[in-house]
């Protein structure tokens, strides 16, 4: 029988963005994404929670040690989107709409390209203290 455990990790970063499509009128970007679609960003206090599923290492006891998980997510997340505007100061944002939704996804291959690919990776983001998504669902 597996003996798999779960181990998370979690972090906070402040972000602004401005959700957006360029294909859209201004119109229509206001009608889906109000207040969202503020002209000068606005901000979101947001909580990360990584959560990493393995078999525990008969060696070392860890699924992964989690100064290695503190450190990934740090390089991988917090030093490029804390205290950042997504929009303008980040490329993974350039082309990409930073909703909830995709904030989760670009977070979760960042740090899935630097993990073992035997280790289960979910990432939960609250945009708001009511407001958060899971990916993968």
């Amino acid at each position: 029988m597996s003996k798999k455990v779960a181990v998370y990790r979690k972090e906070h970063f402040n972000a602004a963005h401005r959700l957006n499509n360029p294909n859209w009128t201004i119109e229509e970007n206001k009608s889906v994404f109000g207040l969202c679609n503020n002209d000068h960003y606005h901000g979101h206090n947001y909580d990360l929670i990584v959560k990493v599923v393995g078999e525990v290492n008969p060696n070392t006891g860890y699924v992964l040690d989690m100064k290695l998980l503190s450190t990934l997510v740090k390089e991988q997340v917090l030093d490029k989107f804390d205290h950042k505007n997504l929009n303008l100061d980040t490329k993974e944002f350039a082309t990409v709409n930073p909703t909830a939704e995709n904030i989760a996804i670009v977070i979760y291959d960042l740090l899935r390209a630097k993990l073992d690919a035997g280790l289960e990776l979910k990432i939960t983001l609250y945009e708001t203290e009511r407001n958060f998504v899971e990916y993968p669902a």
